[in-house]
């Protein structure tokens, strides 16, 4: 087996509270040792040394929240080529949603994204099956089975569970097996036509708004749900101060949640809707500025979790369209490092803070291989240059789909070089 080693890095370990300048060395698809103490090991015969003089080295980014069309929309994007974007962007392991045609609420269907991903991908692809089935919110599907085949999580994606009695009995199965409730809450009749942010901008558009109360009310009974049943209950994307506070109150309470926020909701705001520009209708909203600055403080303060990219691929065909009629979601693979990079650049959140939610954390809640460079660990990492500048551009994006919030940003901070399993799957 190779072995190399990366000298006089900034290494950022959430899983130890490390960061500090130091060696880490990959023995075979292992970190055989990562921090300062490993520059006293001596460098193993015959290993290939990298100089990492000024560039950090941080745990694989864990994407707990990727759509990807295959099977059934492979011209949206396939599994070979999200995995090839989150490469890309630093991105190791990904959580696929089972929002696919046919929907994966069956034991052939996770086996099915599972054979694909061994044969095409470059990254670790974990998929979550439906809690539904056919994601209609009517009957459960069998947890117990779908566990044993691979389902990392259970969740409806983009859909909202209207029965509080299916969520009671969802909470309660899935704790029997110990797995994750994820849940993305929009009440349907609240939101009904409603296209962004309820508010005075959404007014002056001439746009139908979705009120913050919209997230806030499902998401409050699910939190009770949660307590009454002492299952492990995934708040998928939050967007408001009312989640944030809600999530907080559960916590203090003793309830076992956890909650993630989209990369955008924390990188925009309503504004950037512009003149109606489609790539930015999205589900949650795009919120007020309040929202999101109380989205970057859950972060910040411990309510927060987990951030996602919520990589939702969508086409010419639903995308250029009018903005109410245009369908919600964008790329983020590739982009989600650096937009939260931001963040670190700001002063806003500290880098390790930052490699917390975006890797440590989310595989620790899904009970993933991955997210730190203890000793022993899987070699999912990646080397970073903080403060490389680059700009985001449509003709560098290796996702199917181009339809990101992103197009011409300046973005601080690249990845060099990602390695998964100890071997290199992009170097820019």
């Amino acid at each position: 087996m190779s072995v190399t080693v990366f000298t006089d890095a900034r290494i950022v370990d959430p899983s130890r509270g490390i960061d500090e300048i130091g060696t880490v060395i990959v023995d075979g698809d292992k970190i055989a040792a990562a921090g300062a103490s490993a520059r006293n090991q001596g460098t193993p015969g015959g290993a290939t040394v990298i100089d990492c003089a000024g560039k950090t080295i941080l745990p694989g980014l864990v994407d707990s929240r990727v759509f990807i069309g295959e099977p059934g929309a492979e011209y949206r994007e396939t599994i070979a080529s999200a995995s090839e974007a989150a490469a890309a962007g630093g991105v190791t392991s990904i959580v696929t949603m089972p929002d696919t045609a046919p929907v994966i609420d069956d034991i052939a269907l996770v086996e099915h994204v599972l054979r694909a991903a061994r044969d095409t991908a470059s990254v670790h692809v974990y998929p979550a099956a439906a809690l539904s089935k056919g994601l209609e919110g009517q009957e459960m599907t069998e947890f117990g089975l779908l566990r044993e085949a691979g389902a990392v999580t259970f969740t409806d994606g983009r859909h909202t569970i209207a029965s509080s009695l299916l969520m009671r009995r969802a909470l309660t199965y899935a704790r029997d097996f110990g797995a994750v409730i994820a849940h993305e809450t929009q009440d349907a009749e609240l939101s009904s036509n409603g296209v962004m942010n309820e508010g005075l901008y959404a007014s002056w558009l001439g746009l139908s708004g979705i009120p913050r109360e919209a997230e806030a009310i499902p998401l409050e009974r699910d939190l009770m749900l949660a307590h009454l049943t002492g299952g492990a209950y995934h708040a998928a994307k939050i967007s408001t101060s009312m989640s944030a506070a809600a999530i907080a109150r559960a916590k203090s309470d003793g309830a076992n949640v956890t909650a993630a926020v989209s990369i955008n909701n924390l990188s925009l705001n309503e504004n950037d809707v512009g003149e109606y520009r489609t790539f930015f209708r999205l589900s949650p909203p795009l919120r007020a500025e309040d929202d999101r600055l109380a989205m970057i403080e859950a972060v910040r303060d411990g309510t927060v979790d987990v951030i996602v990219s919520s990589h939702d691929p969508q086409d010419v065909d639903t995308k250029r369209l009018p903005f109410a009629d245009a369908a919600g979601g964008a790329i983020g693979l590739e982009t989600l490092l650096g937009a939260a990079l931001r963040l670190y650049h700001n002063g806003d959140v500290p880098l390790l803070r930052l490699a917390e939610v975006l890797s440590t954390a989310p595989a620790k809640l899904f009970g993933l291989p991955g997210g730190g460079l203890s000793p022993g660990a899987p070699a999912d990492l990646i080397l970073v240059d903080l403060d490389a500048p680059w700009i985001v551009s449509e003709a560098d994006i290796r996702s199917r789909s181009k339809n990101t919030c992103f197009e011409g940003a300046r973005m601080q901070g690249r990845v060099l070089q990602t390695l998964v399993s100890g071997r290199t799957v992009f170097q820019s």
